[in-house]
């Protein structure tokens, strides 16, 4: 296995919350008159650290303002949060070959921690970092605190500020096109792969693997 650890993105890489995320934002922009946004246009819009999405949507709002409105949305919306294919296989994966995993998302904590839990996931991390705005400036001390080893570490995530962290921490960046970046977005960010689905990430696990014996 060419990797000892991983760490995972939550949205868009092992959950579609996509169509209750787009469903809130929706709703915050109601609130201010703004017209709703199509799925093509927020995935072409939308961008993390997310604050900055929305000081460019709804310039000068506090972000305090919209988060009542975006959660109690986020649970109304009337398509939920799915597992996306090959997650939990993935994870059965990683835990049958003793590689570490962690969760690094912007995901709110206490959103995460459900989801995690009506899937039946969260016991396969070793630590979950939820609730981070921008991720390049808690990379650092994720590595440091758990002892990751730099060369075989690798970020998987399915946006273009994924790519960036990995790069910033000096980890592989494995990026998936199954999320809020289109792909052409992230072909850009020239991350270490690219894959269209989980799947494809296991295969070139299990490659690798051959490849090590």
């Amino acid at each position: 296995m060419k990797y000892h650890s991983l760490l995972f993105d939550w949205s868009g890489t092992l959950v579609d919350d996509l169509p209750p995320t787009l469903y809130a934002t929706n709703a915050v922009l109601a609130d201010y008159g703004l017209p709703a946004m199509s799925r093509e246009e927020f995935r072409e819009r939308f961008r993390l650290p997310y604050p900055d999405f929305y000081e460019e949507v709804l310039p000068g709002v506090a972000i305090a303002e919209l988060e009542g409105t975006f959660r109690r949305a986020f649970r109304q919306s009337p398509v939920g949060v799915t597992l996306l294919p090959h997650a939990r296989e993935i994870l059965e994966w990683c835990r049958a070959e003793g590689v570490r995993c962690f969760v690094l998302s912007s995901m709110d904590e206490g959103i995460f921690m459900e989801q995690a839990q009506a899937f039946g996931l969260l016991t396969y991390f070793e630590k979950v970092y939820a609730g981070v705005i921008d991720k390049r400036e808690r990379i650092g001390e994720l590595l440091k605190v758990h002892q990751l080893k730099v060369p075989m570490t690798a970020f998987l995530g399915d946006m273009a500020h994924d790519v960036a962290t990995a790069k910033h921490g000096g980890i592989d960046s494995l990026a998936l096109s199954t999320g809020y970046d289109p792909l052409e977005r992230l072909v850009k960010t020239e991350p270490t792969q690219i894959f269209a689905h989980l799947g494809e990430v296991c295969e070139y696990f299990q490659r690798s693997e051959r490849v090590a014996l």
